[in-house]
């Protein structure tokens, strides 16, 4: 739609963003083994495979269907190239595909004084001949999926079960479109596979692609009929739909052996000082201008925290100002370079050895394999804001333990006590390292740079090593540090219109 506007070809229109993208995730610190798009000759071929697979089976008919279409701009009107009120819940900007407002999957017909999204002329209703997969021949299968599935969450559920009793419609999968995959039925030259049936196989040929980059092109079946293979999906709740339902329902269809959703994460929304975030309306702040005013791993920071898991969340100026000083600068920051400074100016910046650990520094140092059970706990039931409220946790109670010894003190008046201090320490900060990797990389890699050691040995089953007396601490210098407000508000002046 953006490229018909434009009058450019939509290929060239992806091929600028997807750059774009790539580089926003390289300055995150995103990384991925194949991280590619779905306009690729390796998805084309297995999606016309398949969908060609699920016509011979049966799963595929067609029918005429009544479609808007619009005279001004010559053109049917696909889904979001219509917008209009909401028959549901009287949205006056939903979709031809989706209400934004609502969540509900709609189809443009069954919106109410529609519009072309293009021209904005009002459309008139034309016959087109579609294809369609009966989805309903599935609904047992998946409904019994869905029930038995324990690690699906339960709000995923119940929402996807809910579809179900609705009663499962059959769903086109052809467009008048320019722009997709060409449908491979017999009789369906100009027409193109909806976006959203094969966008979602996008998860099958990424793996496909990087099979055959890989050197071994059959790998990607071992993952994919593996009944020990866990899929995960990490999506806004407006997409539940397509992944508990079309998903399951395309791979039953095409190959009974092929696996089934291990879970779906699906988050509520996140929204923008009260409103929704809306590139139109330019309400919102892009990754690229984010980072112009704060480093990536203080918005991977604040963007886990805020991860809205059980409810929508709002990002404000003021939270995010509040989270890095609180969490990043006084609780992170500060124990990890109380801790490596003190080693640097009473024990010339090597780790101490520890005389007698006495009781306090015994449950300090047993706190971290509690801490790792608990994370990991966290991180298999895709609770990744816990998880990361779990590892700060673990600073707290380094920060409390460090008041409660006072190590500064005890130099003067007992230096082996000090040395069994900062030693007990110094393992938590290696812990926290750890632990934080996944979350904030860079950060994480610059603490074991201090502890000397390299990124590459940073590792999950490293976090209850110990660090030997000896080791050196060396480069010591803050982590973090606090935003003013005068900052905040230089940045909201920027972002905000």
């Amino acid at each position: 739609m953006e490229a018909a506007k434009k009058g450019v070809n939509p290929k060239d229109l992806t091929d600028k963003y997807h750059a774009i993208v790539t580089e926003i995730f390289r300055r995150f610190n995103i990384s991925f083994d194949n991280y590619t798009r779905t306009h690729n000759e390796t998805h084309m071929r297995f999606c016309q495979h398949l969908f060609q697979t699920l016509y011979e089976k049966g799963y595929i008919f067609e029918e005429i269907v009544d479609q808007l279409y619009c005279e001004n701009c010559r053109r049917f009107l696909p889904d979001r190239f219509v917008t209009g009120v909401c028959p549901v819940c009287s949205y006056g900007r939903a979709r031809g595909d989706q209400c934004e407002a609502c969540g509900k999957v709609l189809d443009p017909l069954e919106l109410l004084q529609p519009r072309c999204s293009i021209c904005g002329g009002e459309p008139v209703i034309k016959s087109s001949r579609h294809w369609f997969f009966d989805l309903p021949k599935f609904s047992a299968r998946i409904e019994r999926w869905l029930a038995t599935n324990e690690a699906m969450p339960e709000k995923v559920r119940r929402f996807s079960l809910s579809w179900v009793a609705e009663g499962l419609k059959p769903r086109s999968v052809t467009r008048d479109n320019l722009w997709g995959i060409p449908a491979p039925f017999p009789g369906s030259a100009g027409k193109t596979i909806y976006v959203w049936f094969e966008a979602v196989l996008g998860y099958v040929t990424a793996t496909i692609e990087w099979a055959e980059r890989m050197g071994r092109p059959g790998l990607w079946e071992d993952y994919w009929r593996d009944p020990s293979t866990k899929s995960v999906y990490f999506i806004g709740k407006d997409n539940i739909p397509f992944h508990t339902i079309i998903l399951p329902a395309l791979l039953m269809g095409y190959d009974e052996e092929m696996v089934l959703p291990w879970s779906v994460s699906a988050t509520e929304y996140l929204t923008f000082e009260g409103q929704k975030f809306s590139k139109s309306l330019g309400v919102g702040i892009w990754l690229d201008q984010a980072l112009e005013f704060a480093e990536q791993d203080y918005w991977r920071y604040y963007l886990v925290k805020m991860r809205p898991e059980q409810s929508d969340s709002n990002f404000s100026f003021t939270s995010f100002q509040s989270v890095v000083n609180s969490d990043l600068n006084d609780t992170l920051g500060n124990f990890i370079h109380r801790v490596l400074s003190f080693i640097n100016t009473y024990f010339n910046g090597a780790i101490p050895s520890p005389g007698n650990l006495g009781e306090d520094d015994r449950m300090v140092l047993s706190l971290r394999a509690g801490i790792r059970e608990e994370v990991g706990r966290l991180f298999s039931e895709l609770r990744l804001r816990q998880a990361l409220e779990t590892v700060i946790q673990l600073a707290r109670e380094g920060n409390s333990y460090l008041n409660r010894r006072e190590p500064w003190k005890l130099v003067k008046t007992n230096a082996a006590e000090a040395a069994t201090a900062l030693y007990t320490a110094v393992q938590l900060v290696w812990s926290i390292t750890n632990l934080l990797h996944p979350f904030i990389p860079a950060s994480a890699e610059k603490i074991a740079g201090m502890l000397g050691h390299e990124s590459r040995e940073i590792g999950w089953d490293r976090m209850l090593e110990d660090l030997n007396p000896g080791s050196r601490i060396d480069g010591v210098s803050p982590l973090f540090r606090k935003i003013s407000n005068g900052e905040i508000e230089g940045f909201r002046l920027k972002t905000v219109h």
